[in-house]
Formats: C-alpha cells, sequence, structure tokens
C-alpha cells in the first residue's frame, strides 16, 4: 500500500534531483503528487516508474522510453513547456507566465524505445574515420554522452539507470 509518506519522500527525491539540473516541477504541488502517485503505482505494478499517463505494454526493456523522466521531457519541455504528464514543467510555466497546454504523445505507435528518426538524428562521425578509444555512450533521457567502456550505472546529470543509455558513437 502507497502511503502519503512514500508519495511525499518520492516527491521531494524527484525536486531534489530536478532543480540543480534545471528542470522544475509543476507548480501545482497537489497535482504533482498525484503524477508521483501514479509513477509509485506504476513501479508496484510494473517493478519500474513508468510515466502514470502513458500505456505502459510488456516488460521493462520495451518501456524503457517511458520511464519517468521520459525520453521526450526535454523536447516536450522545448516545444511545449511541459513534459506529456506535466511533471516537469519549464521555466515559464512554473513561473506562471505560460499555461500548460495539451501536448500531443511522441511515442511511435509501436511502443518501441527508439525514435523513428533515431538513426538521422546521430552526428556523423567527425574522427576522419578513424576509431575512437571507447565507444559514445547517450543518456536517453537527458542527452548526457560519456565515452567509456560500459554506461555508467547512473547518469550523473539526471539519475537515470544504465539501461537509459544508448550507444551512440563507435
Amino acid at each position: 500500500m502507497i502511503t502519503r509518506f512514500d508519495i511525499e519522500r518520492k516527491y521531494l527525491g524527484i525536486k531534489q534531483q530536478a532543480e540543480p539540473s534545471g528542470y522544475h516541477l509543476n507548480p501545482d504541488e497537489d497535482f504533482a503528487k498525484e503524477l508521483v502517485h501514479g509513477i509509485l503505482i506504476n513501479e508496484d505494478r510494473y517493478g519500474f516508474a513508468a510515466c502514470p499517463c502513458r500505456l505502459c505494454i510488456g516488460p521493462r526493456e520495451d518501456n524503457l522510453d517511458i520511464i519517468c523522466p521520459c525520453d521526450y521531457r526535454d523536447q516536450d519541455l522545448i516545444d511545449y513547456g511541459t513534459c506529456y504528464c506535466a511533471l516537469y514543467v519549464s521555466k515559464d510555466v512554473a513561473a506562471g507566465t505560460t499555461p500548460v497546454p495539451s501536448i500531443p504523445d511522441r511515442r511511435p505507435p509501436s511502443g518501441k524505445c527508439e525514435p523513428e528518426d533515431a538513426e538521422t538524428s546521430k552526428p556523423s562521425l567527425l574522427t576522419g574515420g578513424s576509431a575512437l578509444p571507447f565507444p559514445v555512450y547517450r543518456c536517453r533521457v537527458c542527452g548526457y554522452l560519456c565515452a567509456r567502456t560500459s554506461p555508467p550505472e547512473a547518469c550523473p546529470i539526471c539519475g537515470a539507470s544504465s539501461d537509459r543509455f544508448e550507444k551512440y558513437l563507435e
């Protein structure tokens, strides 16, 4: 059973992680805590923190893109000032100068983790054809890049787990 204490602890954890990274939570704290409650329900139900506003089908591997914070958060913040569920909002929305709009779901209909244009969005290799000493991994949540033999256990910027990283360059 999820308690008010569980919701408060998770909310504060998300907030403490978001603010130093320049992210803002929805200023309607009651609304934000309802979303956090949905995330906790999904953690109990599926074993991972799926977005409370999306349909989760299949195992974790098929839903990595919708684990909060989802892969679409940053682009949604840029384009609409809020993520799909409106837990994360832009500075203007947080300040109350811009209303929260309704936004479309960016998730491909198939539910696959890779965006349709993933291959075309990757940059070309700028090393003149020579191999990099280590592959470059990209955090699918915040875009953090690191060159190493394997992705870090957790993203140092957003805290996303290692399975949220993709090999970006080899």
